[in-house]
C-alpha cells in the first residue's frame, strides 16, 4: 500500500533523511521507532504530504503523493505530535468543521461525524466543550478528526505522549480496532513499551537512515526467547548453547542465558532433554515474550557491530 523509494531531505545545515526506502502493507500497524532526533517526524511529514522530500518518492497505491497531495490528503489521516483543538467548540462541532474541512459534502457531514465519534468511543461527550475533555479523551477527539473522511491510512506522531497507564492501554485497543476495520497506522514513539501492544511491524529509523524493518508477528512465531537458569556456575555453557541446531542467538554467563530457539513445543522439549543428557544443571527453563525492545536492541547491536567490523 505505501512504498517509500530513496527519500532524501535536507534542513539547512542538516541532511534529516538519508537515501530512506521501505514498503508497509495494507492492514498493518507499524511502529516508527527510534532515539530522539532520528528523522521520525520529517519521515511521517514526507509520508503525508506535508513537506516535499529534495529527492525520491512516497507512493500510496502506486500514486506519488507529491504530485497530487490533495488527492493523498483523501486517503489518510494525520496527528502531529503537538495537536489543537477549538476548546469553545463542543465535540460534535469540532468533528462537523473537520469534515466540511476536508470537502466532505454537507449531506455527509452529520453522518461521518457521528461514525468517527463511535469508533472513538466519544459519542457521550458530543454535546461536551473540547476544553473540559480529560487529556485521554481530547486525544480520542483529535483521532476522531483525523478520520471523519474515513481514510485508508493513519499516521501518529507519539500519541501516547502525556497520557496515564490506562489512557495508553485504551488507546492500544482503539488502535486495534481501526485495524480490524481495514484500516493501515503508522505510529511513531521513541517509547517501545506503549507500542508493544499493538505493533505488527517495527520500521527503527536511526540518524536519518532505516536500520531494520522487521515483522514483529511473524518472527515472533518463529521464533522463541528461552531463558535458562542453572543450579550453580558450568563452564563452556555458552559454547555449548551456540553449537545447538536451530539456536541463533546466546546471552548471559556461567549461571543464566537466553537464548533465541526456531522451533515448536516439541523441538524445545528435546531441546532440554538434550541440554540434561549433556549434564547442564538446568534448574528452571522458560519461554520470554519477545517485545519491540528486544527487537530493537537486537538491530542496535548489529548495526554497530557492522560499524566496528569496518
Amino acid at each position: 500500500m505505501i512504498k517509500v523509494n530513496d527519500l532524501v531531505f535536507e534542513y539547512p545545515g542538516t541532511r534529516a533523511l538519508k537515501g530512506v526506502s521501505f514498503r508497509i502493507e495494507s492492514g498493518s500497524i507499524t511502529a516508527l521507532v527510534g532515539p530522539n532526533g532520528a528523522g521520525k517526524t520529517t519521515l511521517l511529514r514526507c509520508m503525508a504530504a506535508l513537506e516535499v522530500p529534495m529527492y525520491g518518492q512516497v507512493l500510496i497505491d502506486g500514486e506519488n503523493i507529491h504530485e497530487d497531495p490533495r488527492a493523498c490528503h483523501r486517503k489518510l489521516g494525520y496527528l502531529s505530535d503537538f495537536f489543537g483543538l477549538y476548546d469553545e467548540l463542543t465535540v460534535r462541532q469540532c468533528l462537523l468543521h473537520a469534515a466540511a474541512s476536508r470537502g466532505i459534502l454537507a449531506g455527509e457531514q452529520v453522518r461521518v461525524t457521528e461514525q468517527a465519534a463511535e469508533r472513538l468511543g466519544i459519542v457521550d461527550r458530543l454535546e461536551m466543550k473540547a476544553g473540559a475533555l480529560s487529556r485521554g479523551l481530547r486525544q480520542r477527539l483529535a483521532i476522531a478528526q483525523a478520520v471523519v473522511h474515513e481514510p485508508q491510512i493513519l499516521m501518529l506522531d507519539e500519541p501516547a505522549s502525556g497520557l496515564d497507564p490506562e489512557a495508553r492501554h485504551s488507546l492500544a485497543e482503539l488502535f486495534l480496532a481501526l485495524r480490524d476495520q481495514g484500516m493501515t497506522l503508522v505510529v511513531s514513539s521513541h517509547i517501545l513499551s506503549e507500542l508493544d501492544e499493538y505493533s505488527t511491524d517495527m520500521l527503527v529509523l536511526r540518524e536519518g537512515r532505516i536500520l531494520s524493518h522487521d515483522l514483529i508477528e511473524q518472527e515472533a512465531a518463529a521464533t522463541v526467547c528461552l531463558k535458562l537458569s542453572l543450579t550453580g556456575p558450568s563452564r563452556g555453557v555458552q559454547t555449548l548453547l551456540s553449537s545447538l541446531p536451530d539456536v541463533s542467538a546466546v546471552e548471559g554467563d556461567d549461571e543464566s542465558a537466553v537464548i533465541s530457539f526456531c522451533g515448536d513445543a516439541a523441538a524445545r522439549h528435546r531441546l532440554l532433554k538434550s541440554l540434561l543428557d549433556q549434564g547442564l544443571p538446568v534448574c528452571a527453563f522458560s519461554e520470554q515474550q519477545r517485545n519491540l525492545q528486544s527487537a530493537y536492541l537486537e538491530s542496535v547491536r548489529s548495526q554497530n557491530n557492522q560499524e566496528g567490523v569496518r
